[in-house]
C-alpha cells in the first residue's frame, strides 16, 4: 500500500479463491488489514482462481460484481498453491468464451507441469501447446501472461496480436538462475517461474527497452515465512513488495531505459486493463537505502527474509 495505489490480487490461497463471494471475503480482509489512512486510497482488483469446474455463470456473476477484474489461469501444480488448477484446457473453454463476452481477462502462469519437461523449458512448452491457440481461436479474449521469464515468451508476446500482453517480475530483471546457487543453495532466490539464464535476462531487458505498451509491472511479491522456505523442500516466492519500485528503477536504469519506466509502471498496465491512469505522483531518489534482514510476518512471531536482505540498494522511494 506505500507503493501502490492499486494491485492484481492473486487468487491462490488455501482454499482458493474460486467463486465472486470468495473474492468478496477476500476484499474485505485485504482493506480490514490496510493502515486507517490507506483503507480508502489501496485499490484490491479481485481474481478468481480457474478450476475445471469454473462455469460461464461464475464469469457472468464475477463480471457483474464490479470487483472481479480476472481469472488466474494455473495449470495443477504449478506453483504455489496450484493443486486445484486446471488439468485440461478442453474443460474450460466455455468459460474463455464468457470471459472474452464480459470483458474479464485471461492471467496465465504460462508454465506446463509434465515431469517429462525440463523445469527451464516449461514457459516455451506451454507457449507452444496452448497459448498459440487460445489466442487465435479467441481474438476478444484479453490475455497476459504473467512474470514472463523467457526470450521465448518475449518474442511470442512483442510479436502478437493486441490482445496480448505480458508483465515482468523486477527479480527477473535484475537476476539470472545463477543467483539461486551464489555461494551455496539460496531458498529466497527460488521462484517460480524460475530464474533462467542470462540470455533470457537480457531479451526481458530488451522488452523494456523497446518502450512497448505490450509490457507492464507485476511483482509477482510472495510473502513465505523464513522456516517455509528454509526448509529440505521449500516454497517458491521471492519478496519484494517491501522495495518494489526501487527494484525496478534500478532495473531499468542498469537496461538504460529510464525513459520507458514510467508507462511501464503507471501506464501500460491499465490501459490494457481499460482502467483510468492514477493520478497520485510518487517521487524515486538516487540515493542508498539499507534493506532489513527481516520483515515480522503474521500473528505468531515468524519473519519473512525480503530481497536483498541486509544489504543496500541504489534508490530509495521518497513520496
Amino acid at each position: 500500500a506505500k507503493q501502490f495505489h492499486r494491485c492484481i490480487v492473486m487468487p491462490n490461497l488455501k482454499p482458493p479463491v474460486v467463486t465472486t463471494e470468495d473474492a468478496a471475503r477476500y476484499k474485505q480482509e485485504i482493506i480490514d488489514a490496510l493502515p486507517e489512512d490507506k483503507k480508502t486510497v489501496m485499490k484490491p482488483l479481485m481474481t478468481l482462481y480457474l478450476t475445471d469446474n469454473t462455469t460461464p455463470e461464475e464469469i457472468e456473476k464475477a463480471k457483474e460484481s464490479g470487483i472481479v477484474f480476472a481469472c488466474k489461469l494455473y495449470p495443477a501444480g504449478a506453483t504455489t498453491n496450484s493443486d486445484s488448477g486446471v488439468t485440461d484446457m478442453e474443460k474450460i473453454k466455455p468459460t474463455l468464451a464468457a470471459m472474452a463476452e464480459h470483458g474479464i481477462l485471461l492471467l496465465v502462469h504460462s508454465e506446463v507441469t509434465d515431469p517429462d519437461i525440463d523445469i527451464f523449458d516449461r514457459e516455451k512448452a506451454f507457449i507452444d501447446r496452448h497459448l498459440r491457440s487460445i489466442i487465435s481461436d479467441m481474438p476478444k479474449l484479453k490475455v497476459v501472461m504473467e512474470h514472463i521469464t523467457t526470450k521465448d515468451a518475449a518474442d511470442f508476446v512483442m510479436n502478437g496480436p493486441d490482445n496480448l500482453a505480458a508483465t515482468i517480475t523486477a527479480h527477473h530483471l535484475l537476476y539470472n538462475r545463477n543467483e539461486i546457487f551464489k555461494g551455496g543453495i539460496r531458498p529466497h532466490m527460488y521462484c517460480l517461474p524460475v530464474l533462467k539464464r542470462e540470455k533470457h535476462r537480457q531479451a526481458l531487458l530488451n522488452a523494456i527497452r523497446s518502450g512497448s505498451n505490450k509490457f507492464f509491472l507485476g511483482t509477482d511479491s510472495a510473502a513465505h515465512p523464513k522456516d517455509a522456505k528454509e526448509s529440505s523442500c521449500g516454497c517458491a516466492g521471492v519478496f519484494t513488495a517491501h522495495a518494489a519500485l526501487e527494484f525496478y528503477v534500478q532495473a531499468f536504469e542498469e537496461a538504460g531505459a529510464l525513459e520507458h519506466f514510467e508507462n511501464f509502471c503507471s501506464k501500460n498496465g491499465p490501459n490494457f486493463y481499460g482502467l483510468p491512469i492514477n493520478e497520485n505522483k510518487i517521487k524515486l531518489v538516487k540515493k542508498k537505502q539499507q534493506i532489513v534482514k527481516e520483515i515480522p510476518f503474521g500473528n505468531n512471531g515468524q519473519v519473512l527474509v525480503p530481497l536483498c536482505a541486509g544489504e543496500e540498494i541504489p534508490w530509495t522511494l521518497e513520496a
